[in-house]
């Protein structure tokens, strides 16, 4: 199982929100290329990056600060916030991004998905934002009547490198994550699943890993705060 160290980043830093929620945002690094090759030097193999701001308003708007992390590592990062159309997707990718997360387009404009899972085979991975099930969109501000498996499964035989599935009330929380959903949601689909939202120990991560089923996991808070120690995470996860 992969471990993607996570940088939010809103108005060039590195923050966490909680639940999902901008006015509920700690800053943690104001510098993000560093932040990225910080995480790097401790042994991460992906880096996962969202533009916050961009998720809410339908553009990139952290670009700067994306572009320092890409000039800061090696390893290969994948991006999400505010992409929403082919040639965002593209211009991504050309600065080097291996890999550009879709959410709201995926629940809004799946031709447009997979479309880009064509054109960039193995680069297009979807993000699954659930509430109660259900798919959230733009910045989690909307609810959908979709669920997150009947879109997951929309998306078999797309060609999508990945879903990420989060918990939207268990983001930044510390409170564990939802490995039952999660896990229950690997079991329904072909795409290999990450998964998203409170992990806050080891433990948690040990718990997703040991359900075989969940291909990475994504944490940031916990990280951040020491509560899990990069390396020691790695290498158990390597086991």
């Amino acid at each position: 199982m992969i471990l993607y160290p996570a940088i939010d980043l809103k108005d060039g830093q590195c923050v966490r929100l909680l639940k999902g929620d901008m006015s509920e945002a700690t800053v943690f690094n104001d510098d993000p290329g560093a932040q990225a090759a910080t995480f790097e030097a401790a042994g991460a193999e992906w880096l996962h990056l969202v533009d916050l701001n961009g998720a809410f308003s339908g553009h990139p708007v952290n670009a700067s600060a994306v572009e320092s992390i890409l000039r800061s590592i090696s390893i290969p990062a994948q991006l999400g916030g505010g992409i929403r159309d082919m040639a965002t997707i593209e211009n991504w990718l050309e600065k080097g991004l291996a890999r550009v997360v879709l959410g709201t387009v995926a629940a809004e404009n799946p031709d447009l998905v997979r479309e880009a899972a064509r054109a960039f085979p193995g680069m297009i991975a979807v993000a699954l934002d659930a509430r109660d099930g259900n798919v959230a969109t733009r910045g989690w501000a909307e609810a959908t009547e979709m669920t997150v498996t009947d879109l997951a499964q929309a998306y078999e035989g797309a060609g999508i490198a990945a879903i990420i599935h989060t918990d939207i009330d268990r983001d930044g929380a510390m409170g564990g994550p939802n490995v039952n959903a999660t896990a229950a949601l690997a079991r329904q689909t072909q795409v290999p699943v990450i998964a998203s939202g409170g992990v806050s120990s080891l433990e948690d991560l040990i718990r997703l890993h040991d359900t075989k089923v969940i291909a990475g996991a994504i944490s940031g808070r916990a990280l951040y705060d020491g509560a899990i120690n990069l390396r020691d995470a790695l290498a158990a996860l390597a086991t």
